[in-house]
Order: C-alpha cells, then sequence, then structure tokens
C-alpha cells in the first residue's frame, strides 16, 4: 500500500490543492470562470500514465491476473481502491461530484496501460460508462447522492442499455416501464451489462409510452434476477438483468435520452479503443522479445525473413490502433458532437487490431502459445472478447461510412 501511495504523490504533485490538500486536477479558467475539461499538460497526462502503469505492474502481473479472473468477484477490492484513491475511477467524474474532472485524453491514456497489464475491474462499466452516463443525462440531484460514491470506488454502478440481441441501438432495447399507482415500475431483460453482478445501482433504459427513458433500480430491490453470462474471457464478466415490475426513479433528463446514451457509448468506446491500443502494443512486445531470444536450427527465429515480416505487420496494425485510439480521444475531447467518425474508425480498427496482433502473436510464439499456461492465450481471449462488446466491427465500418456521408 505504501508503494502505491508513493505512486500517487509522485504524479499529483503539481495537481494538489494547497488550500484543501487533495488532489484537484485544474481545468483552466474561461471568460465566465467555469473550468474546462481535458486540460492536463502532455507532461501531467504522461505522469499519471506512468503512475498506472507501476501500479499495474506491481498489482495485476500475469499471476495477480490469473488468480483475479477466477474468483466470484472478477476483481481485486484492494487494486480497485487504490485505483480510486489515485483518481482513476472518476478521472471523468466532474470536481463538483469528487471526480477528477479530466476528459478523453487522459482516459484513453490510462486505458492503453488498463490494457497491457489485462486488469480485471469495473472500471470500464462503472466509472466510463455509467458515469458517463449520469453526466450525460444531467440529473443533478442524482448526480450529487451517486457520482460521488462512483468516482471513490465505494459504489459500482452498472448500465443497462441493451437486450439479448446486444446492437447498442434503441432498436434493441428491451425493456419497458410503466407508472402505475406506486410509481414508476420496470419489467423486461437487459444483457451484456458490464460487472452487474457486483453492481449496487442500475441504470436501466427503458421504453415507455413517452419514449425512452432511463431509471436508477437498486440491484438488491424485488423483481430483480442477476445472472451471470458465460464469457470467452475470463477477465471480464457480463450479466443478463431481468426485472418483474421492479420499482424504479425515473432520471430526469435535461435533453434527448439517446443522445445522452450516445455520448457515454462514444465515451465508452473510446476508452476500449484505448484499452485495446494497449494490449495490442504489449503483445507485439513480449512476442519481438520472444523472437529475439528463441533459438532454432542455431539462429534466432527473429532473424527468419517470414517472422521479420510478421513483425512488420505487427507493427503496423499496433501503430495504426494506438493513432487511431488517441486521435477519436482527442477529437471528442474537442467536440463531442463532431467526433463520430473519429470515434466509430478508432471502434473497429482498434479491435481488428487488437484480434490480428494477438492471433499472430501465438502463431510466432508456436505450440507453447496454445497452451493455456502461456499469456498470449489470455490476451488472445481479450481481444475476441472485445471486439463484440459495443457491437461488431461491421457496425462500426457502417457508423464510420455514415458518419462520411457515402
Amino acid at each position: 500500500m505504501a508503494q502505491t501511495q508513493d505512486h500517487f504523490d509522485e504524479w499529483r504533485g503539481p495537481l494538489v490543492n494547497a488550500e484543501t490538500d487533495h488532489l484537484t486536477i485544474y481545468g483552466l479558467i474561461d471568460g465566465v470562470g467555469r473550468k474546462t475539461m481535458n486540460t492536463l499538460t502532455d507532461e501531467e497526462r504522461q505522469s499519471l500514465r506512468d503512475a498506472v502503469q507501476r501500479l499495474l505492474a506491481d498489482h495485476s502481473n500475469e499471476q495477480a491476473v490469473r488468480t483475479t479472473m477466477e474468483t466470484s468477484l472478477g476483481y481485486d477490492p484492494v487494486v480497485w481502491q487504490q485505483l480510486a484513491d489515485m483518481g482513476v475511477v472518476g478521472l471523468l467524474i466532474d470536481e463538483r461530484y469528487g471526480g477528477s474532472g479530466v476528459g478523453p485524453r487522459e482516459l484513453e491514456a490510462v486505458m492503453e496501460e488498463v490494457g497491457a497489464a489485462l486488469l480485471c475491474s469495473p472500471l470500464l462499466g462503472s466509472g466510463v460508462l455509467a458515469g458517463s452516463l449520469l453526466q450525460a443525462l444531467g440529473d443533478d440531484e442524482l448526480n450529487t447522492r451517486l457520482l460521488p460514491a462512483v468516482a471513490t470506488g465505494s459504489c459500482i454502478a452498472a448500465a443497462v442499455l441493451t437486450g439479448e440481441r446486444g446492437c447498442w441501438t434503441q432498436a434493441g432495447v428491451e425493456v419497458r416501464a410503466a407508472e402505475g399507482d406506486n410509481g414508476w415500475q420496470v419489467t423486461g431483460r437487459g444483457s451484456y451489462v458490464l460487472h452487474g453482478h457486483n453492481a449496487q445501482i442500475l441504470l436501466v433504459l427503458a421504453n415507455t409510452d413517452a419514449g425512452l427513458a432511463v431509471f436508477e433500480v437498486e440491484a438488491a430491490a424485488a423483481g430483480v434476477n442477476i445472472e451471470l453470462l458465460p464469457t470467452f474471457d475470463h477477465t471480464l464478466r457480463l450479466a443478463s438483468v431481468e426485472f418483474q415490475q421492479t420499482p424504479g426513479r425515473k432520471v430526469q433528463v435535461t435533453g434527448d435520452v439517446w443522445s445522452a446514451v450516445t455520448q457515454a457509448l462514444s465515451i465508452a468506446l473510446v476508452a476500449l479503443a484505448g484499452e485495446q491500443a494497449g494490449g495490442a502494443q504489449r503483445c507485439l512486445d513480449f512476442t519481438v522479445e520472444y523472437a529475439k531470444n528463441r533459438i532454432q536450427f542455431g539462429r534466432a527465429i527473429g532473424s527468419f525473413q517470414a517472422i521479420k515480416h510478421m513483425a512488420a505487420d505487427l507493427l503496423l496494425e499496433t501503430e495504426s490502433a494506438i493513432s487511431a485510439a488517441r486521435d477519436a480521444a482527442s477529437k471528442l475531447a474537442q467536440n463531442p458532437g463532431g467526433a463520430t467518425e473519429a470515434v466509430s474508425l478508432a471502434a473497429f480498427a482498434c479491435a481488428d487490431a487488437f484480434v490480428t496482433t494477438t492471433a499472430t502473436s501465438v502463431q510466432m510464439h508456436g505450440g507453447i502459445a496454445f497452451t493455456w499456461d502461456h499469456p498470449a492465450h489470455l490476451y488472445l481471449r481479450r481481444a475476441r472478447s472485445g471486439a463484440e462488446l459495443f457491437g461488431r466491427s461491421d457496425y462500426h465500418r457502417e457508423q464510420y461510412l455514415q458518419a462520411l456521408g457515402a
């Protein structure tokens, strides 16, 4: 724990408010005195990334991942709290709600390290997707009540946005809500809910007679049945949630509901793209190292032309993925409403690059990588599952073409 605190102190130094002595990631002050987001300097962003990298190197190495992914929770509560203490869990949450108040560029940088370490955690589901959705919906009373706990990691929130088809569109919403004498009641099934079995609060997207709405539902409420789904990737936890006339509180939305959902999904896609780019880079690194040291026929296999060509192709895939993820984060930070092209491009490019890199890595390692004992196996599973998580590559390609006006 002391070592983790050292990491925290090292990068937070220039960002600490001397009067309150707590983590404050300062924004720039505009003409009317508001703090804007995405204001860390390149040096500060790199310090944050380095601190997260060291924390995960200490507490999310391969052995830790293998142990954690087989637990019932699917994450390590100690590491989760350490990330929260560093401000990572509340990275996107506004300062007035107890978060760090930064934006997509910082998130993407952190997620590259998360992907490289194969971190098992509710970060993507709670801190990113649910936290972003709450802020996009704009219910100040709800945000004041929930977001501080989400930012500190003491409350895990999960967003129930799609049904069993998993298409992540308005047509895919299979939950309905109706208002009765005793308030709103939610009925139906949502699926592919990230860390739904660990959540205390569920944010449920549902159809009503007046259109889409979002409801706050307690995971322990009557009529809620949460079941873990089998996953190809053991580091990933997905759940199916069934509601049977479950009481829910309707979230007061300041704008269009689906626009808020789309905004949250865009941020989640950028986070996932960063995770995939970071995972691809780590996979490339240990594969190249293996090619340098594995001797066959009296020579390192990296000296063979076929292996060189494969490594060069992987370098291109990895560098392209990193560029796409960082570009999407930058454009989303600059103009959230005009980043559709970049986000869709990153969504399919990073997913495909991660799958290609991990599959080729297995080939370059030979038979050893087909075993459960080799880390390449873990990265391949993470790549395959991530490529399906928020829609397949062909869906995001179609979104990209539509954004281009094709």
